[in-house]
């Protein structure tokens, strides 16, 4: 068994020295090599547990962000449908308008010729009237009424009738001392309809309808074109989606933007199809007839606002969404922030530290030879 070798205090007390240096240094280069002064619990308990917890929470808000990236694509594809959409509903609002402008075909009004009232003449009473019996017309789903007080004569009959917009009456004589009224339409009035009991008694009753002795080819072409602007505006609708979600197809999306899921936002989507925006196909030859044209220009005027609002609405979330994004990108940088903070090391110290500590090293092998030196100096004085 070999014996301890002894050592002077000189020499032992720079050893020890030294050893403190070389920990100090595998310290200070694993610093260095990890870039953290923190690197399990041993090192600092406190720091290390907050600065997992920090970063874990990091961690949770980055998966999230790509969730809310998504949406923001998802509304912004429905912001470019709409925007694309609008457009189509101004060209079916441009073809509207050039058929209303273009030249109408034959059109034979709708008319009625009615029964002979028997009456001494033109202008006097009509038997058989009272106040009580209503005189109405349904004029392309219009009703309009004739107020009767039970005195008045045809011709004061046909003159209120007259004022009806659309409506022209005129009393007809047959020579015979029988008289009748009858009712022409103006172009624009597809079909009509006598009403009431007044009606009865003037041998007017019955529905009547327009019709065309030669169709205009321009209106024709135009409203097939119209219709397939209508068939493209349901195609883009359903082309507006975006991995899966489509806002102009009613689809609904919550949008979270913490980790408890606690702050969210839901998406409600819209129906920009043309019967969601209350727009319908042209019937064949409906734009043959001016006032069949200006419904359908009110519908489109209808669906020009719905779309506006609800680019709006989009407009809004897009914003809402994306200011989030941009403050949990902040809040993120803020957690890894304050967890390296905790943790990580200042290279330019420890890079300093390092080279403090090898020259130390340097000076203490320098101080244990000088002391090996001197204890072979006292054993000298024995030989």
């Amino acid at each position: 068994m070999m014996s301890e070798v002894t050592l002077s205090s000189a020499v032992r007390q720079n050893l020890l020295s030294m050893q403190s240096t070389a920990s100090m240094m595998a310290l200070t280069q694993n610093r260095l090599a990890t870039g953290k002064r923190v690197n399990s619990a041993l090192d600092n308990p406190t720091n290390f547990f907050t600065a997992s917890s920090l970063n874990s929470r990091g961690s949770d808000l980055s998966r999230l962000q790509d969730s809310v990236g998504n949406s923001i694509q998802t509304i912004e594809a429905a912001d470019n449908g709409i925007k694309a959409i609008t457009k189509l509903v101004e060209s079916a609002q441009g073809t509207a308008r050039q058929a209303l402008q273009s030249e109408k075909g034959e059109i034979i009004t709708a008319k009625v010729e009615g029964s002979k009232v028997k009456v001494k003449d033109v202008n006097t009473d009509v038997m058989g009237i009272s106040k009580s019996d209503h005189l109405s017309f349904n004029i392309d789903g219009t009703i309009k009424t004739v107020g009767l007080d039970g005195t008045e004569s045809l011709n004061e009959i046909a003159t209120k009738i007259s004022e009806i917009e659309g409506l022209t009456a005129t009393v007809q004589d047959d020579g015979k001392g029988g008289f009748s009224i009858n009712i022409d339409t103006e172009d624009d009035v597809e079909t009509f309809e006598a009403l009431g009991a007044g009606a009865t008694i003037l041998g007017i009753t019955g529905e009547n309808t327009a019709s065309l002795s030669e169709k205009s080819a321009t209106r024709k072409s135009l409203e097939s074109e119209f219709n397939d602007l209508l068939t493209q505006i349901d195609q883009l609708t359903n082309d507006a989606s975006f991995n899966g979600n489509n806002f102009l197809d009613g689809d609904n999306l919550k949008v979270i933007f913490n980790e408890t899921g606690l702050s969210s936002l839901t998406i409600k989507g819209v129906d920009t199809t043309s019967a969601g925006l209350g727009l319908t196909a042209a019937a064949s030859d409906s734009f043959q007839f001016n006032n069949q044209i200006d419904a359908t220009l009110k519908t489109l005027d209808a669906a020009t606002i719905t779309l506006r609002s609800n680019a709006s609405t989009f407009g809004s979330n897009l914003s809402i969404v994306q200011t989030r994004k941009d403050f949990t990108d902040d809040m993120i940088n803020t957690l890894e922030t304050g967890a390296g903070n905790l943790t990580l090391a200042d290279t330019n110290e420890e890079g300093a530290n390092l080279l403090a500590l090898q020259t130390r090293q340097s000076l203490s092998t320098t101080a244990l030879s000088m002391a090996s030196q001197a204890d072979r100096a006292v054993l000298s004085l024995f030989s």
